[in-house]
């Protein structure tokens, strides 16, 4: 067995322009949410528009909370010792790999981030809007992020909705009128490319896939069918397995981001039969 030792390095992701504008963000859906669109609709003081404030500040507290997990965690630091092993490694198929920048070898699905200049443990991608890059230690809080992302902007949006086409407006006044505008396009724009996000990495995570592998695996797919074989992911161990290996066991804590204690050291991972 190889040995590893060494702890994580320390998170890259800090305070940037692009973390800024995603919180100053967060805080315009949920003012405008909660302060104009619902109180101009049913009233802040009504029961409907208790609830109504309750169920947005949960998905927004929720997401932030995601938010602050994927950004300020350490996506996934090779062990300074870690070295391949050989046998294990042929028997799955794998190929020792070494990094010519970081001068030293990569588990399996590792990848070196040229923004981070490190190498990431199962690198999905690097995201600009966490100032940090997805990996196999904050992918699951992410995954999480984008959730409720999505959920509290279609909420936000139906809310939009039922004030403008429910409810009387004065758009003579200025400010009223590019306020409306200017929360309409940006639900409706949020709505549709964080839940496009959404659905493409659900798709990533019943397969235990990445990003990366995606791309590698269209090679794949291609030469396989043009030999007469069926391509699978060799990492692809069902959707069940697939989507307990990211959000855990226990289906009680798969919407929390900080339920991680089923994550290992992220230098192995089993193979299918198949």
């Amino acid at each position: 067995m190889a040995r590893r030792r060494g702890g994580p390095a320390p998170a890259t992701a800090v305070a940037s322009p692009a973390v800024l504008g995603t919180v100053a963000v967060m805080g315009f859906v949920y003012y405008s949410t909660v302060f104009v669109f619902l109180d101009h609709w049913v009233g802040l003081a009504t029961p409907a528009g208790a609830a109504h404030v309750a169920a947005v500040s949960l998905a927004v507290a929720a997401c932030f909370l995601a938010f602050v997990c994927a950004a300020g965690a350490d996506p996934g630091a090779v062990p300074p010792a870690f070295a391949p092993d050989a046998e294990a490694a042929q028997g799955q198929g794998l190929k020792s790999r070494y990094c010519d920048k970081c001068c030293m070898f990569k588990p399996p699905r590792t990848h070196h981030c040229k923004v981070c200049k490190r190498c990431v443990l199962k690198m999905d991608h690097h995201c600009v809007w966490i100032n940090n890059c997805v990996g196999y230690a904050n992918y699951k809080a992410f995954i999480i992020c984008i959730l409720n992302a999505t959920i509290g902007s279609l909420y936000s949006f139906a809310i939009f909705l039922c004030d403008l086409l429910l409810k009387e407006h004065d758009f003579d006044i200025l400010y009223v009128k590019i306020l409306y505008i200017l929360a309409g396009v940006l639900l409706f724009f949020l709505s549709l490319t964080i839940g496009s996000l959404l659905c493409w990495h659900i798709y990533l995570l019943c397969h235990n896939m990445t990003t990366i592998e995606y791309r590698e695996a269209v090679r794949a797919r291609w030469l396989a069918k043009k030999s007469g074989q069926k391509y699978r992911h060799r990492f692809d161990l069902g959707i069940r397995k697939n989507i307990q290996m990211i959000l855990g066991p226990n289906i009680l804590c798969w919407l929390c981001p900080t339920a991680t204690g089923h994550l290992k050291d992220g230098t192995e991972f089993q193979i299918t039969n198949n």
